[in-house]
Protein backbone atom coordinates (compact mmCIF):
# COMPACT_ATOMS: atom_id res chain seq x y z
CA UNK A 1 0.00 0.00 0.00
CA UNK A 2 1.22 3.51 -0.85
CA UNK A 3 -0.06 7.02 -0.39
CA UNK A 4 -0.70 8.51 -3.82
CA UNK A 5 -1.15 12.25 -4.27
CA UNK A 6 -3.18 13.29 -7.34
CA UNK A 7 -3.37 16.84 -8.65
CA UNK A 8 -6.69 17.37 -10.37
CA UNK A 9 -8.22 14.66 -8.18
CA UNK A 10 -11.66 16.20 -8.70
CA UNK A 11 -11.35 16.18 -12.50
CA UNK A 12 -12.60 13.68 -15.06
CA UNK A 13 -9.46 11.52 -15.11
CA UNK A 14 -8.61 12.12 -11.46
CA UNK A 15 -11.87 10.65 -10.19
CA UNK A 16 -11.39 7.44 -12.16
CA UNK A 17 -7.72 7.15 -11.19
CA UNK A 18 -8.50 7.67 -7.49
CA UNK A 19 -11.07 4.86 -7.59
CA UNK A 20 -8.64 2.57 -9.45
CA UNK A 21 -5.90 3.17 -6.89
CA UNK A 22 -8.21 2.68 -3.93
CA UNK A 23 -9.42 -0.64 -5.36
CA UNK A 24 -5.77 -1.69 -5.43
CA UNK A 25 -5.44 -0.85 -1.73
CA UNK A 26 -3.64 2.50 -1.97
CA UNK A 27 -4.37 5.55 0.14
CA UNK A 28 -5.38 8.48 -2.06
CA UNK A 29 -5.24 12.20 -1.40
CA UNK A 30 -5.07 15.11 -3.76
CA UNK A 31 -5.60 18.67 -4.87
CA UNK A 32 -9.02 19.97 -5.81
CA UNK A 33 -10.45 23.26 -7.02
CA UNK A 34 -13.13 23.27 -4.33
CA UNK A 35 -14.39 21.27 -1.37
CA UNK A 36 -16.16 18.02 -2.19
CA UNK A 37 -17.63 16.36 0.93
CA UNK A 38 -18.84 13.42 -1.17
CA UNK A 39 -15.33 12.38 -2.24
CA UNK A 40 -14.16 9.04 -0.86
CA UNK A 41 -10.56 10.30 -0.68
CA UNK A 42 -8.99 13.23 1.13
CA UNK A 43 -9.15 16.46 -0.85
CA UNK A 44 -7.04 19.54 -0.21
CA UNK A 45 -8.14 22.77 -1.88
CA UNK A 46 -5.02 24.44 -3.22
CA UNK A 47 -4.06 26.36 -6.34
CA UNK A 48 -0.99 25.14 -8.24
CA UNK A 49 0.01 28.77 -8.67
CA UNK A 50 0.18 29.26 -4.87
CA UNK A 51 3.71 27.98 -4.30
CA UNK A 52 3.76 28.40 -0.53
CA UNK A 53 0.43 26.67 0.06
CA UNK A 54 1.41 23.88 -2.31
CA UNK A 55 4.69 23.30 -0.45
CA UNK A 56 2.88 23.24 2.90
CA UNK A 57 0.29 20.78 1.61
CA UNK A 58 2.93 18.35 0.34
CA UNK A 59 4.94 18.70 3.57
CA UNK A 60 1.87 17.54 5.48
CA UNK A 61 0.92 14.68 3.14
CA UNK A 62 4.42 13.39 2.24
CA UNK A 63 3.12 11.07 -0.49
CA UNK A 64 4.89 7.93 -1.71
CA UNK A 65 3.86 8.68 -5.30
CA UNK A 66 2.47 11.65 -7.24
CA UNK A 67 0.30 11.82 -10.36
CA UNK A 68 0.06 15.25 -11.94
CA UNK A 69 -3.22 15.53 -13.88
CA UNK A 70 -4.29 19.11 -13.13
CA UNK A 71 -4.21 21.08 -16.39
CA UNK A 72 -6.16 23.04 -18.93
CA UNK A 73 -6.93 20.05 -21.14
CA UNK A 74 -9.21 21.57 -23.78
CA UNK A 75 -7.37 22.49 -26.99
CA UNK A 76 -9.91 25.21 -27.79
CA UNK A 77 -9.65 26.92 -24.38
CA UNK A 78 -10.10 30.64 -24.95
CA UNK A 79 -7.59 32.06 -22.45
CA UNK A 80 -4.10 31.30 -23.81
CA UNK A 81 -2.41 32.90 -20.81
CA UNK A 82 -4.27 30.60 -18.44
CA UNK A 83 -3.21 27.58 -20.51
CA UNK A 84 0.48 28.43 -20.11
CA UNK A 85 0.17 29.48 -16.46
CA UNK A 86 -1.59 26.28 -15.44
CA UNK A 87 0.19 23.76 -17.64
CA UNK A 88 3.74 25.12 -17.46
CA UNK A 89 4.09 27.30 -14.36
CA UNK A 90 1.75 25.07 -12.36
CA UNK A 91 3.88 22.01 -13.16
CA UNK A 92 7.07 23.83 -12.25
CA UNK A 93 5.55 24.90 -8.94
CA UNK A 94 4.57 21.31 -8.17
CA UNK A 95 8.04 19.93 -8.84
CA UNK A 96 9.67 22.73 -6.84
CA UNK A 97 7.23 22.15 -3.97
CA UNK A 98 7.98 18.42 -3.93
CA UNK A 99 11.68 19.08 -3.37
CA UNK A 100 11.23 22.00 -0.94
CA UNK A 101 8.71 20.10 1.19
CA UNK A 102 11.12 17.24 1.85
CA UNK A 103 9.02 14.67 0.00
CA UNK A 104 10.82 11.57 -1.26
CA UNK A 105 8.32 10.07 -3.69
CA UNK A 106 9.19 6.76 -5.33
CA UNK A 107 7.44 7.83 -8.53
CA UNK A 108 6.18 11.07 -10.11
CA UNK A 109 3.94 10.60 -13.15
CA UNK A 110 3.29 13.68 -15.31
CA UNK A 111 0.41 13.60 -17.80
CA UNK A 112 1.51 15.34 -20.99
CA UNK A 113 -0.38 14.87 -24.30
CA UNK A 114 0.00 13.21 -27.69
CA UNK A 115 -0.84 16.62 -29.13
CA UNK A 116 2.86 17.43 -28.76
CA UNK A 117 3.48 15.36 -31.93
CA UNK A 118 1.42 17.76 -34.07
CA UNK A 119 1.02 16.86 -37.73
CA UNK A 120 3.39 14.14 -38.87
CA UNK A 121 3.67 11.94 -41.93
CA UNK A 122 4.11 8.83 -39.78
CA UNK A 123 1.16 6.42 -40.06
CA UNK A 124 1.58 5.33 -36.45
CA UNK A 125 3.37 7.55 -33.94
CA UNK A 126 5.82 6.08 -31.47
CA UNK A 127 7.89 7.86 -28.85
CA UNK A 128 10.81 8.38 -31.25
CA UNK A 129 8.79 10.81 -33.39
CA UNK A 130 10.02 14.38 -32.98
CA UNK A 131 7.42 16.64 -31.33
CA UNK A 132 6.05 19.36 -33.61
CA UNK A 133 3.27 21.02 -31.57
CA UNK A 134 0.69 22.83 -33.70
CA UNK A 135 -1.33 24.79 -31.11
CA UNK A 136 -0.87 26.57 -27.78
CA UNK A 137 -2.17 23.63 -25.74
CA UNK A 138 0.38 21.30 -27.34
CA UNK A 139 3.18 23.82 -26.91
CA UNK A 140 2.32 24.20 -23.23
CA UNK A 141 2.48 20.43 -22.74
CA UNK A 142 5.82 20.11 -24.49
CA UNK A 143 7.13 23.02 -22.42
CA UNK A 144 5.95 21.14 -19.33
CA UNK A 145 8.07 18.17 -20.41
CA UNK A 146 11.13 20.41 -20.79
CA UNK A 147 10.48 21.92 -17.36
CA UNK A 148 10.43 18.39 -15.92
CA UNK A 149 13.98 17.84 -17.17
CA UNK A 150 15.22 20.42 -14.68
CA UNK A 151 14.21 18.02 -11.89
CA UNK A 152 15.42 14.76 -13.47
CA UNK A 153 18.25 14.38 -10.98
CA UNK A 154 16.04 15.15 -7.99
CA UNK A 155 12.76 13.34 -8.69
CA UNK A 156 11.87 9.99 -10.34
CA UNK A 157 9.77 11.50 -13.15
CA UNK A 158 7.91 9.46 -15.77
CA UNK A 159 5.99 11.20 -18.58
CA UNK A 160 2.79 9.83 -20.11
CA UNK A 161 1.56 11.09 -23.46
CA UNK A 162 -2.10 10.07 -23.63
CA UNK A 163 -3.85 10.17 -26.97
CA UNK A 164 -7.58 11.00 -27.01
CA UNK A 165 -9.71 9.21 -24.43
CA UNK A 166 -13.25 9.51 -23.18
CA UNK A 167 -15.89 8.06 -20.88
CA UNK A 168 -18.88 8.79 -18.67
CA UNK A 169 -18.48 12.13 -16.91
CA UNK A 170 -16.29 13.88 -19.47
CA UNK A 171 -17.37 17.46 -20.14
CA UNK A 172 -19.77 17.96 -23.05
CA UNK A 173 -17.44 20.50 -24.68
CA UNK A 174 -15.24 17.55 -25.64
CA UNK A 175 -16.10 15.95 -28.95
CA UNK A 176 -17.32 12.44 -28.14
CA UNK A 177 -19.54 13.41 -25.17
CA UNK A 178 -21.11 16.04 -27.43
CA UNK A 179 -21.82 13.48 -30.15
CA UNK A 180 -23.19 10.94 -27.68
CA UNK A 181 -25.51 13.46 -26.03
CA UNK A 182 -26.95 14.49 -29.41
CA UNK A 183 -27.72 10.88 -30.28
CA UNK A 184 -29.12 10.16 -26.79
CA UNK A 185 -31.45 13.17 -27.06
CA UNK A 186 -32.45 12.27 -30.65
CA UNK A 187 -31.39 15.76 -31.78
CA UNK A 188 -32.38 16.31 -35.42
CA UNK A 189 -29.14 18.13 -36.33
CA UNK A 190 -25.53 17.55 -35.27
CA UNK A 191 -23.01 20.29 -36.11
CA UNK A 192 -19.37 19.27 -36.25
CA UNK A 193 -16.09 20.55 -37.64
CA UNK A 194 -13.76 18.58 -39.91
CA UNK A 195 -15.40 15.16 -40.38
CA UNK A 196 -12.22 13.58 -41.71
CA UNK A 197 -9.86 14.08 -38.76
CA UNK A 198 -8.66 10.74 -37.41
CA UNK A 199 -8.05 10.11 -33.73
CA UNK A 200 -6.87 7.26 -31.54
CA UNK A 201 -9.55 6.93 -28.84
CA UNK A 202 -9.20 5.01 -25.57
CA UNK A 203 -11.57 4.41 -22.68
CA UNK A 204 -10.71 6.43 -19.55
CA UNK A 205 -10.77 3.18 -17.54
CA UNK A 206 -8.00 1.75 -19.72
CA UNK A 207 -5.96 4.95 -19.37
CA UNK A 208 -6.11 5.06 -15.56
CA UNK A 209 -5.21 1.37 -15.40
CA UNK A 210 -2.07 2.19 -17.39
CA UNK A 211 -1.29 5.16 -15.12
CA UNK A 212 -1.68 3.00 -12.02
CA UNK A 213 0.73 0.39 -13.37
CA UNK A 214 3.28 3.01 -14.44
CA UNK A 215 3.32 4.29 -10.85
CA UNK A 216 4.35 0.92 -9.44
CA UNK A 217 7.30 0.34 -11.79
CA UNK A 218 10.77 1.81 -12.15
CA UNK A 219 10.33 4.02 -15.21
CA UNK A 220 12.01 7.28 -14.17
CA UNK A 221 13.32 9.27 -17.13
CA UNK A 222 11.11 7.50 -19.66
CA UNK A 223 8.20 8.70 -21.80
CA UNK A 224 5.26 6.50 -22.82
CA UNK A 225 2.42 6.85 -25.29
CA UNK A 226 -0.90 5.81 -23.76
CA UNK A 227 -3.16 4.84 -26.64
CA UNK A 228 -5.11 2.08 -28.37
CA UNK A 229 -3.23 2.03 -31.67
CA UNK A 230 -6.53 2.26 -33.62
CA UNK A 231 -7.73 5.34 -35.51
CA UNK A 232 -11.32 6.49 -36.07
CA UNK A 233 -12.64 9.37 -38.16
CA UNK A 234 -15.71 11.34 -37.07
CA UNK A 235 -17.63 9.57 -39.81
CA UNK A 236 -16.69 6.24 -38.18
CA UNK A 237 -17.95 7.52 -34.81
CA UNK A 238 -21.23 8.67 -36.35
CA UNK A 239 -21.70 5.27 -37.99
CA UNK A 240 -21.19 3.51 -34.63
CA UNK A 241 -23.68 5.84 -32.92
CA UNK A 242 -26.27 5.29 -35.65
CA UNK A 243 -25.90 1.55 -35.14
CA UNK A 244 -26.33 1.88 -31.37
CA UNK A 245 -29.35 4.21 -31.48
CA UNK A 246 -30.99 3.72 -34.90
CA UNK A 247 -31.06 7.53 -34.99
CA UNK A 248 -29.96 9.40 -38.12
CA UNK A 249 -29.49 13.13 -37.45
CA UNK A 250 -28.57 15.55 -40.19
CA UNK A 251 -24.81 16.12 -40.03
CA UNK A 252 -23.75 19.69 -40.76
CA UNK A 253 -20.20 21.01 -41.02
CA UNK A 254 -19.92 24.24 -39.03
CA UNK A 255 -16.77 26.02 -40.18
CA UNK A 256 -16.59 27.86 -36.86
CA UNK A 257 -15.59 24.48 -35.39
CA UNK A 258 -12.78 23.91 -37.91
CA UNK A 259 -9.46 24.99 -36.42
CA UNK A 260 -6.80 26.50 -38.66
CA UNK A 261 -4.11 24.57 -36.75
CA UNK A 262 -6.03 21.28 -36.63
CA UNK A 263 -3.98 18.10 -36.20
CA UNK A 264 -5.45 15.91 -38.93
CA UNK A 265 -4.32 12.42 -37.93
CA UNK A 266 -3.18 11.18 -34.53
CA UNK A 267 -2.72 7.43 -34.08
CA UNK A 268 -0.24 6.08 -31.56
CA UNK A 269 1.91 3.03 -31.01
CA UNK A 270 1.63 1.51 -27.52
CA UNK A 271 4.47 -1.00 -27.98
CA UNK A 272 6.72 0.72 -25.43
CA UNK A 273 3.93 0.84 -22.87
CA UNK A 274 2.95 -2.81 -23.33
CA UNK A 275 6.58 -3.89 -23.04
CA UNK A 276 6.90 -1.94 -19.79
CA UNK A 277 3.65 -2.81 -17.98
CA UNK A 278 2.21 -5.79 -19.83
CA UNK A 279 -1.01 -6.28 -21.79
CA UNK A 280 -3.45 -3.36 -21.73
CA UNK A 281 -6.76 -5.16 -22.44
CA UNK A 282 -8.29 -2.09 -24.14
CA UNK A 283 -12.05 -1.60 -24.12
CA UNK A 284 -13.43 -1.42 -27.70
CA UNK A 285 -14.63 2.06 -28.65
CA UNK A 286 -18.11 0.76 -29.48
CA UNK A 287 -18.46 -0.47 -25.87
CA UNK A 288 -17.19 2.84 -24.50
CA UNK A 289 -19.76 4.73 -26.56
CA UNK A 290 -22.52 2.34 -25.45
CA UNK A 291 -21.50 2.92 -21.81
CA UNK A 292 -21.63 6.69 -22.31
CA UNK A 293 -24.97 6.44 -24.09
CA UNK A 294 -26.57 4.40 -21.30
CA UNK A 295 -25.09 6.41 -18.40
CA UNK A 296 -25.52 10.17 -18.76
CA UNK A 297 -23.68 10.76 -15.47
CA UNK A 298 -20.65 9.18 -13.87
CA UNK A 299 -21.11 5.67 -12.48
Amino acid sequence: MAKVFITGADGFTGRYLAKELMRDGHEVCGLARKEDPSAAWRMRVCDLLDREALTQTLAIEKPDAVVHLAAIAFVGHGDVGEVYQTNVVGTRNLLEALTKSGCKPQSVLLASSANVYGNTDREVIDESVKPEPANDYAISKLAMEFVARLWEGKLPITIARPFNYTGVGQSSHFLLPKIVSHFRDKAPVLELGNLHVIRDFSDVRTVVSAYSRLLTGKFAGRTFNVCSGVGYSLLDIIAIMRGLTVHHPEIRVNFDYVRANEVHKLIGSNNELRTAIGALQPIPLRETLRWMLEHPTET
